[in-house]
Order: structure tokens, then C-alpha cells, then sequence
């Protein structure tokens, strides 16, 4: 049997947890858990899914993903830059959480057209031709329009304008 990857997890939550001043009962509400159950996830005794991690996280106000490598959801050396950058993103204080996550959604479908690869909790998928082809090409970075409609036309024709 293998054994579970989480007791360096548990040890982390605990620690983050006394830093941001909460009891184990304020937490387990907080992120929607069980208070023995978070019990058992700082003692190394369980191992929690994503799902809950992500929750604890969110509670704490750190990095999901930070949790995930702890935990060995993530591989450390293959995603440690992207866990860092999401972390810092996340970190942000002068962005508000919506503009985080439009970030990370930004963020994961430029990865992605990388090849990179993209979580499997779906991500943004890239907006608009992929620079250096065709359709980017001579449009000053901007996607071209549309065969047949031109800017500012409408399906029945050009636009006029008075002049």
C-alpha cells in the first residue's frame, strides 16, 4: 500500500492556519469541512480531494495550487512555474477576484495554445487567430474580420455614411 503523500500537507495547513489566526473549528466552517476531518487532514491521516483543498485554500486565502503540490496532486518540478505564477496572480492585492480570474483564464488558454496543456476543470479557450497566422496577419494585431463584412458593415452591406 502506498503510502499517503499528505503529512508535510497537514503540517502546512496547520501552519498557515495559526498564521492567519483561526482554530481548527473556524476553518472547518470557513471551507465547509468536517472539524474532525480537517483534524485528520493536518495529522496526516487523510487525504483530501481537490475539491476540499481548494476550499481550505479559499478559506485561508492562499494558492489552491500550492496545496496540490503538498498534497501530490501536482508534480512540483513540472508545474513549479506555473504554480508560482498563479500564486502571485492570486496574491495580487491591488486586482479584485474576478479580475484574478479573468487573468488565470487568460493565463491558462495562452498555456494551452502552447501546448502546455490546461486544467481539467475547463479553461478559457483562446480568443481570436493565433498570431503569425494568416488571419492575424496586416490587421495591426487585431483578428481580421470576416470575409464579406467588413468593420462597421452589418449582413447586408457596408455601412454609409453621410459625406
Amino acid at each position: 500500500m502506498a503510502s499517503l503523500n499528505v503529512g508535510g500537507l497537514g503540517e502546512y495547513l496547520r501552519e498557515q492556519r495559526r498564521n492567519a489566526q483561526l482554530s481548527l473549528r473556524q476553518l472547518a466552517d470557513a471551507a465547509g469541512v468536517s472539524n474532525p476531518y480537517l483534524s485528520q487532514i493536518e495529522r496526516g491521516l487523510r487525504k483530501p480531494s481537490a475539491e476540499v483543498l481548494q476550499q481550505v485554500a479559499k478559506a485561508l486565502r492562499i494558492s489552491a495550487e500550492t496545496l496540490y503540490v503538498r498534497a501530490g496532486i501536482l508534480d512540483a518540478e513540472r508545474d513549479r512555474d506555473e504554480v508560482e505564477t498563479r500564486a502571485v496572480i492570486l496574491a495580487d492585492p491591488t486586482l479584485n477576484e474576478r479580475q484574478k480570474q479573468v487573468l488565470l483564464q487568460i493565463y491558462e488558454s495562452f498555456r494551452k495554445e502552447n501546448g502546455f496543456g490546461g486544467t481539467e476543470d475547463g479553461e478559457a479557450e483562446a480568443v481570436g487567430p493565433e498570431p503569425g497566422t494568416e488571419a492575424f496577419a496586416g490587421t495591426g494585431g487585431r483578428p481580421a474580420e470576416r470575409p464579406g463584412h467588413e468593420a462597421g458593415g452589418d449582413d447586408n452591406g457596408p455601412r454609409r455614411t453621410a459625406g
